[in-house]
This record gives structure tokens, C-alpha cells and sequence, in this order.
């Protein structure tokens, strides 16, 4: 646990101190403020933090991190200079910008919450029950409503299969077919016969999510309809009925002529009924076709349609039923709801989980998927390297993971709650790229923004900075990240004032730095620089025993992508991906996943041969015999058994064709020569050969 020393208690100091002492990971150890009634001090006596007026006494080995919320810029200097090198500074404006942004994130959580009490409040008091289940066919939501009309209580349908509380449900084959079915008849098992209508709940990316039911007791419609005949006392009825529902409501005649609307119709749209009443049924739409008249037309109602209504656009959704008395359409009826305040708050959560996203890279060493020694090692190396303020530069073949491991580096580094800023130096022209890096001053090109702008390096102070396709500098840049490495300084494009930054670099490069440096294309003294700490990251053709994991977890996140539900790989196919060297790495090896699961059927979930395009290994002339790896070793084998032989056999074939020669062998199947040995020991094989 990291020893924390806030100097400064008041506003600022109190809430960075409220947020602290709740952190399992983080201990405020003292609170410094000249003044000792400061709220902060206060709150922190009570809370059994030490306090005191002077931070000097306090400063030793056992404090990690300063926060500094005094505001005055010669005690954040005096700070820095007296501090340890291993303690980290913090200025208060970074860490009051935390504190507002987590405030900022529990108020959209506050809001999101109640927002789904109201919609709850909203699915009771509606007279139509409600049923909705999860992707699994769990119900997640069952209404007042649907209670009444099924005869089963919420809490002993929540959680439940839909099938053991309706036990003639057909949600699930929603959930099969991805359709509706809409304004189906249904005799319940308590013979209650009702009219409902099924939608599956699809997400904007096509993933499924669930499904849900709406249902009306058509058997109280019945019973209604034989006990009232006075037609003035149905029409004075339902009129009290529609006025007090908070559903807009809006009822024409058999001509689409607007006879009737409720107090919350005029809520919404902003219409009143002079503007409806007696008025086509196209007076309140703003976009969209009239859903009244196509309803009239059909005598078939329409549910779930997007439109715009009233003078201020209101985005609903509309459904509306037809009217039919003894066989005669007597008009339609509309039942519109208001999406757009739903759909105002599902944006603001999105914003704000982007604001989060942006100060933290993505992923961890744990994502890293590796158990070969060549992988363990560029991972274990990665770890140490995490770990110091060293240069760290990534080598390796496009398409083997170098992004991952610099996003790794930050997360698993002290810098990890600061940003992490990511640049390819290759996609940007060289003035660009410079501009980019270092930030501009006004004026110094012609388009240049009033007042400057702040360069990557300064965006990425006290957080790391990745560069990738560093081999790709022109030599300008070149030397000015040189500068930037030995003097932890850059000067801004036009400008003459260096600017200070404390900045972790970790390059990537897939090109031979050492090839550039003959060439003269590249730097000496920045390779030095760079080449403090390198990883080597192996290709895939060097760690084949992995691609079944791997094929394990891209398919995972390509069915999220895509919306499928495909479970793995037949052991045909992984043999075929088991044979190919794989010169894009794992890139390819996602790509030529991802074209294979879009060109399946729905009702697959294997990945068989038939579903890879024709994998060609490039012809080297010392090429094994061909094998036909759609053939199974053996029905009754387990697949790390058949990879196992597999495995064998080649190592076999290679000794033979070399001449039993073990060193060319390693170097033709990419093995270190140790591993080689390891797996002729392992599988028994022939060791009277020449080294």
C-alpha cells in the first residue's frame, strides 16, 4: 500500500481526501495546512490521519506520493526539489481533475439509476403486461400487469426460465429467429386468453441481447364488451381511461379525422386539441408517414415505429391498433412514447465512459496470451521493464502484439493513473508528425490556431507515450526526440523556450534499425538511446503450440463484434492454422477468423475446414512432404494428443531431411536449440544424430 502526504486542506485538499481514504490500495498518511482549523485537518484528526503545519517533518522514505493543493507555486517547487526521486509529485489541479471527473461518473449513475426506477414505475402502470428475458431465457422483468393476467408473482418469476413460469412461452424461438411476432392469439394455462405480441431485443450492433413480450387479456375485453351496452357510458369509460394514463394517447375516426386525445398527448407533442381534434391525422407528425392511416387501410395494427411529432420534433415511438365494432372499422387508436430523454442519457454515459477511456490505456499483461519460452521471456522482460523509467523499445513482426505490450508496460508502471498517448509515426507526413509531437506556437506556420497548441509530449506529461513504426522518422524528428530523450526537454515548432516534461517513451519498430544505421536512414546515437531496454516479440510462427488459445480468444471477441455465437474450431481446421507460418502473425490470424465466421451459416458454431480460404506457406524449396491435415489422427485422441503426433511427426521428418543435423533443424522449425532437445527428449525420438 503507497503512503500518500496531501499538502493543503482546504476545498480542494477535503475532497481529494474524501475520495482517498475510501481507495484499499492507497493510505493518506499525513495532512499538512498552516492552518489547523482547515476542514481537511479536521476531517482528518477524526478520521486518525496524522496532521501538522509544516510539511518538512513529514518528508522521508515512506512517502510515495505528494499531493500538492495549495495552489501556490513556490510550495509545489519547494516540494519537488526536496522529495525524494522516488516519491511522485502531483499537482492538485491533476488530481481535482480525478476527483470531478469520478463525481461527474457517480451522477450519471445516480441519474441512470433513477432513470430505470421511472421506467419501472412506467412498466406497472401501464395496463398491458409485460415480460421480458434475458439472452439466456432468464426473465429479468415481469410487470404488475403481467401478474394479474398470468397469476404468478413477480418474485417467483424473476430470475426463473421463461418456460417453468409460461410454460407455453415462445420467447425462446424469439431468441432463435431474431423476429417478431406480432398481435399473436395465446390461451394461458389458467385459460385466460390473451393477444401479444414478441420482439427480440437487438442492440445497434447486431448483438442479441434478449427478448420481450407485450399481452393484453383479451378476456376482460370480452367480458367488458358483454356487460356494457349503453354506447355513451363505453364512450364516457374509455375516455376516463385514456385521460388518466400517462401514455400519450390519440384516437381517430374511420376517416383518420382526430376525435379524441389525453392531457399527456398535449404534454408531449405540445399540440392542444384545437390543433388535433377534427384535424387529418397527419397534423401532428413532423416526419414520418401517418401510422392512423396506414392502420385504416390495412386494419392491421403497426408497433415499435420511429417518428418526430409536434413543432418541437419529438422523437417516439408509435403504436397503433384499428377499431373494429362488430366487424366495422370504426377508426384507430395510438399509444406514443417519448425516446428521446431515454436516448439524451444513454448519450451522456457514453461520453463520459469515452472521457474515462481516454486516461487509461486499454489493456493489462493478463490479456497477453503466451506460455512459449520465447513469449514467457519478452513477458518477463516487459514486467522488469514496467517497473523503471527506462526507454523501452518493442521488436518485432507486424501483427505480433506490439501495441498490446506497450499499453501492458503503462498499465503495470506507477504512471498508470496518468494518460497514456499513442502516435504511428508512419501515418503522419513529417511536418505533421513534428507539429504533432511537439506542439506549435502562434504564428508559426500559416494555419497555425491563436494562442498555440500543446504537443503530445506535453499531453503525455507524467504518462507514457507510444511510438510506433518508430524506424519511420525523418531525421529532423530524429534529432529532436533524441533531445527529448537525453534532456527530457522539447521546443515547440517556432518556438525558442524549452519546455520541461517528464515523459515515459516506449517505441516499437517491425524494420532492422541496424540495417538503417548502415543505410544512414536512422540515428546511432538515438538507437543507443532507444535500445536501452529491448523486447523481442516473437512471431507466431515461432509459438504454433498457442494458436489454439488464441483461437479461443479471438473468437470470443470477434462474436462480440459481430453479433454471432460461434463456440470454436473443429480439430480439422486447427490442424490446417497448425501448419501455416503465419507471416501477418496474429493479425492475420484474427482476419482470417473473422472472414470465416461472417461466411457462416447462423445455425454453425464450428469453424470447419470448408469455412478457411486455401493457407499457402511460401515456397523455400526445403519444403516437408504435404499432409493432409483435414485427415484426424485418430477418432479417439484428445486435440492436444493429435497436436502432440502432429508435432512429433514433423520433427521427425525435418531430422530425416536434414540429415539428422539438430542445429539446422531448430533453425528451420523457428525452435531455440534447447527447446529442440526438450521435445526429442519428450517424445522419444532418435539421438544418435550430428550436431
Amino acid at each position: 500500500m503507497q503512503n500518500i502526504m496531501i499538502v493543503g486542506a482546504g476545498k480542494g485538499g477535503t475532497a481529494i481526501l474524501k475520495i482517498l481514504k475510501e481507495s484499499e490500495v492507497l493510505n493518506v498518511d499525513v495532512v499538512i495546512d498552516r492552518n489547523k482549523d482547515a476542514t481537511g485537518v479536521l476531517l482528518a484528526k477524526d478520521e486518525g490521519i496524522k496532521t501538522g503545519t509544516s510539511w518538512q517533518p513529514f518528508l522521508t522514505e515512506n512517502i510515495d506520493i505528494i499531493i500538492e493543493v495549495t495552489g501556490n507555486d513556490a510550495v509545489f517547487q519547494e516540494l519537488r526539489k526536496a522529495k525524494n526521486k522516488k516519491t511522485v509529485l502531483i499537482p492538485g489541479s491533476v488530481a481535482f481533475l480525478v476527483s470531478k471527473l469520478m463525481e461527474e461518473k457517480e451522477e450519471l449513475v445516480s441519474k441512470h439509476q433513477n432513470e430505470s426506477y421511472q421506467q419501472e414505475l412506467i412498466f406497472n402502470a401501464t395496463n398491458d403486461g409485460m415480460v421480458v428475458i434475458d439472452q439466456q431465457g432468464k426473465v429479468i422483468l415481469f410487470n404488475k400487469r403481467a401478474e394479474e393476467i398470468i397469476g404468478v408473482k413477480k418474485a417467483q418469476a424473476i430470475g426463473k426460465a421463461v418456460l417453468e413460469v409460461i410454460p407455453s412461452s415462445r420467447l425462446p424461438i424469439i431468441l432463435e429467429t431474431r423476429r417478431t411476432e406480432a398481435n399473436q392469439e395465446m390461451v394461458l394455462s389458467n385459460d385466460r386468453k390473451i393477444i401479444t405480441t414478441r420482439i427480440p431485443i437487438i442492440e445497434e450492433n447486431g448483438t442479441l441481447i434478449g427478448a420481450f413480450a407485450v399481452f393484453k387479456d383479451i378476456t376482460e375485453v370480452v367480458n367488458l364488451a358483454e356487460e356494457i351496452t349503453d354506447l355513451k357510458e363505453i364512450q364516457t369509460m374509455l375516455q376516463a381511461i385514456i385521460h388518466s394514463s400517462d401514455d400519450a394517447i390519440s384516437v381517430v375516426d374511420e376517416n383518420g379525422r382526430g376525435i379524441l386525445i389525453n392531457p399527456a398527448y398535449t404534454r408531449l407533442t405540445g399540440l392542444t386539441q384545437e390543433q388535433v381534434i377534427g384535424q387529418p391525422a397527419t397534423a401532428d407528425i413532423s416526419e414520418g408517414d401517418s401510422m392512423h392511416m396506414k392502420v385504416l387501410q390495412t386494419r392491421r395494427a403497426v408497433r415499435g415505429v420511429p417518428m418526430r411529432v409536434g413543432p418541437n420534433k419529438k422523437e417516439v415511438i408509435v403504436n397503433v391498433a384499428p377499431i373494429i365494432v362488430k366487424g366495422k372499422l370504426k377508426g384507430s387508436v395510438g399509444v406514443i412514447h417519448d425516446m428521446s430523454e431515454m436516448k439524451s442519457l444513454s448519450r451522456e454515459l457514453s461520453r463520459a465512459r469515452q472521457i474515462i477511456r481516454t486516461l487509461e490505456a486499454k489493456y493489462s499483461f493478463e490479456d497477453i496470451i503466451g506460455h512459449s519460452d520465447e513469449m514467457m521471456l519478452a513477458i518477463e522482460q516487459a514486467k522488469l521493464g514496467a517497473k523503471t523509467p527506462a526507454t523501452v523499445l518493442l521488436r518485432g513482426e507486424s501483427g505480433t502484439g506490439k501495441e498490446l505490450f506497450a499499453h501492458a508496460i503503462h498499465n503495470a508502471s506507477d504512471r498508470k493513473y496518468n494518460k497514456f498517448v499513442r502516435v504511428n509515426c508512419a501515418a503522419l507526413t513529417e511536418s505533421l508528425l513534428e507539429s504533432e509531437l511537439f506542439g506549435y506556437e502562434e504564428g508559426a506556420f500559416s494555419g497555425a490556431i491563436r494562442g498555440g497548441k500543446r504537443g503530445l509530449f506535453e499531453e503525455a506529461n507524467n504518462g507514457s507515450i507510444f511510438l510506433d513504426e518508430i524506424g519511420e522518422l525523418s531525421a529532423n524528428t530524429q534529432a529532436k526526440l533524441l533531445r527529448v530523450l537525453q534532456e527530457n526537454e522539447i521546443i515547440r515548432v517556432g518556438g525558442t523556450k524549452p519546455v520541461t516534461i517528464n515523459v515515459r517513451v516506449i517505441a516499437a519498430t517491425n524494420v532492422n534499425l541496424e540495417k538503417g544505421i548502415a543505410k544512414g536512414t536512422f540515428r546511432e546515437d538515438l538507437y543507443y538511446r532507444l535500445n536501452r531496454m529491448p523486447i523481442h516479440i516473437p512471431p507466431l510462427r515461432m509459438r504454433k503450440a498457442e494458436i489454439p488459445v488464441l483461437c479461443e480468444r479471438l473468437i470470443q471477441k470477434i462474436n462480440r463484434d459481430y453479433g454471432r455465437n460461434v463456440e470454436g474450431v473443429t480439430q480439422a481446421a486447427l490442424l490446417q492454422l497448425m501448419g501455416y507460418n503465419w507471416p501477418g502473425n496474429v493479425r492475420e490470424l484474427e482476419n482470417i477468423l473473422g472472414r470465416a465466421i461472417i461466411f457462416m451459416n447462423y445455425f454453425e458454431t464450428l469453424i470447419d475446414v470448408h469455412h478457411l480460404p486455401e493457407l499457402k506457406n511460401k515456397k523455400t524449396g526445403n519444403e516437408p512432404p504435404a499432409t493432409n491435415y483435414s485427415e484426424p489422427y485418430g477418432l479417439d485422441q484428445s486435440l492436444s494428443e493429435m497436436l502432440e503426433a502432429y508435432e512429433a511427426k514433423i520433427i521427425q521428418q525435418t531430422l530425416l531431411r536434414l540429415n539428422g543435423n539438430k542445429t539446422l533443424t531448430a533453425k528451420t522449425l523457428g525452435l531455440s536449440v534447447r527447446n529442440l532437445y526438450y521435445k526429442l527428449e519428450k517424445y522419444k525420438l532418435e539421438k544418435n544424430s550430428t550436431q
